[in-house]
């Protein structure tokens, strides 16, 4: 071992060494990657169950082979009774007065989607052009290699030097709304507790830009539904005196924004400017927006993204134009998705849309509201010395400035791991850039960012190592 790397009384931290450690091994990295793509492991119940198990095998496979021995597959049951998604969780014990790190990522992948949309087939990884294309290949699979690189570089460098604690807990369950987190953090509540938490499951600022996620927004959604009528009835005989339920829910969602496009419900927060500018035309670009469509809202375009509520119609239960007919239908539904302003109470945002609804009901018909799925925004204090550590790696592994990035989307389970593990430090990074089309068709990852991923991980947990010498 280097004299370098011998230091363990001081907070130097081997970055060439760490370097050359990811980059000699990153083709079998990427090619390891590309086999876990090939797992379709989707934890909905209209998936077939047997690739999940498949994915958390793999995983635990992978695991193992950064020489953590202490390796389970766990889960824990959903409140029907029947058992969550399979979750790997690996150990590697402190040493005398070093702290835990953990390190989190899931397995289980987003459904493919209509598989015309794709340019090559969803579960094989095919390379073009510096990105690698695939279902999971960035989200999250990535971010679950990242972890393994790492230690992996670490372990080449530092070897037994190494005494920070490590856990490593790969969720199963995460893109069906983790149904078990909370159930299973308290299950496991020991087995995972740490002071620092990695959560390797979000975006960077740019293709060549890295970025720490300091905050995020929350999340609330439900059901509206409009009936007007018993019955259907025939469109000629009836059609004029009448609206259609179809008709009638275009008008109620019509009232949940306002001439700007900004979100129209009384007594939603909205927080401060966000520091940062996101120029139009890149954010136009990257959202594929089509020329001469305006953009909604107020105010910079990042704090429009991160700092203010955001209202999606995410699903509607109308007949499709191919069995449409003459009909005046009785009832139509939709489904809605609100981001929240960092300091939105979920719930207070809950009832600002029922009193909403209440007060805006077209034409007499009968308006029920369902709620769903709440979500607590998240922000991290960047002065606190795991996230001054995790700027420096990414600058150090990027070789540029890295931005401290608010998110538009929302993770709801950081909630649960701040309120069950409050003293925690909690980091949000990720392995994504804005053209990775996470959740579409040709997700994408960028190879180049992800091997500067891999060294940034490496980079903090030996800065973090180090730190705690004395």
């Amino acid at each position: 071992m280097s004299e370098e790397t011998s230091k363990t009384a001081t907070s130097t931290v081997p970055v060439d060494s760490l370097r050359a450690s990811v980059r000699s091994r990153f083709d079998a990295t990427v090619a390891e990657l590309v086999d876990l793509v090939a797992i379709s492991g989707i934890a909905w119940e209209a998936f077939d169950a047997a690739e999940l198990e498949r994915s958390a095998e793999a995983v635990a496979e992978l695991v193992r082979s950064t020489g953590l021995d202490d390796v389970q597959i766990l889960r824990v049951n959903k409140d029907d009774g029947t058992p969550g998604g399979p979750a790997i969780v690996a150990r590697k014990p402190a040493q005398p007065g070093k702290p835990t790190v953990l390190l989190y990522a899931h397995h289980d992948v987003q459904p493919p989607g209509d598989s015309a949309l794709w340019n090559s087939e969803p579960f094989t990884a095919v390379e073009r052009d510096g990105r690698l294309y695939g279902r999971g290949a960035a989200d999250d699979k990535a971010g679950i290699m990242a972890h393994v690189g790492a230690l992996r570089a670490i372990t080449d460098v530092l070897g037994d030097d190494f005494g920070l604690g490590v856990t490593i807990f790969i969720e199963g369950e995460e893109e069906a709304g983790s149904p078990t987190f909370r159930t299973f953090l308290q299950t496991h509540r020991q087995l995972l507790r740490a002071d620092v938490i990695v959560v390797a499951d979000s975006s960077n600022w740019k293709v060549g830009v890295p970025a720490l996620t300091t905050s995020l927004r929350g999340l609330v959604d439900g059901t509206i539904e409009v009936r007007m009528g018993t019955h259907a009835v025939h469109s000629g005989m009836f059609g004029g005196p009448l609206l259609d339920a179809p008709t009638l829910l275009a008008r109620v969602i019509a009232t949940l924004h306002d001439d700007d496009g900004a979100v129209a419900i009384a007594g939603l927060a909205g927080g401060g400017h966000a520091a940062i500018d996101y120029p139009e035309d890149a954010f136009r670009a990257d959202a594929g927006v089509l020329d001469g469509v305006q953009l909604a809202g107020t105010g910079s375009i990042t704090s429009r993204l991160w700092t203010k509520p955001a209202l999606s119609i995410i699903g509607m239960d109308i007949p499709s134009v191919a069995l449409s007919s003459n009909t005046l239908l009785p009832v139509a539904r939709a489904k809605f998705s609100l981001r929240l302003a960092p300091g939105q109470e979920p719930q207070a945002a809950m009832d600002a849309v029922a009193e909403h609804l209440r007060t805006h009901t077209p034409f007499g018909a009968q308006v029920t509201f369902t709620p769903g799925e709440m979500g607590q925004a998240f922000a991290t204090d960047t002065s606190a010395p795991a996230a001054q550590s995790a700027l420096w790696a990414l600058g150090a592994a990027w070789g540029v400035e890295p931005v401290e990035s608010g998110m538009g989307g929302s993770i709801p389970f950081i909630a649960d791991l701040n309120e069950l593990f409050p003293e925690a430090q909690i980091l949000v990074t990720g392995v994504e850039d804005p053209d990775s089309r996470a959740h579409s068709a040709n997700e994408s990852l960028h190879l180049g960012d992800f091997e500067n991923a891999v060294l940034a991980e490496a980079l903090l947990l030996a800065k973090l190592d180090a730190d705690s010498n004395g």
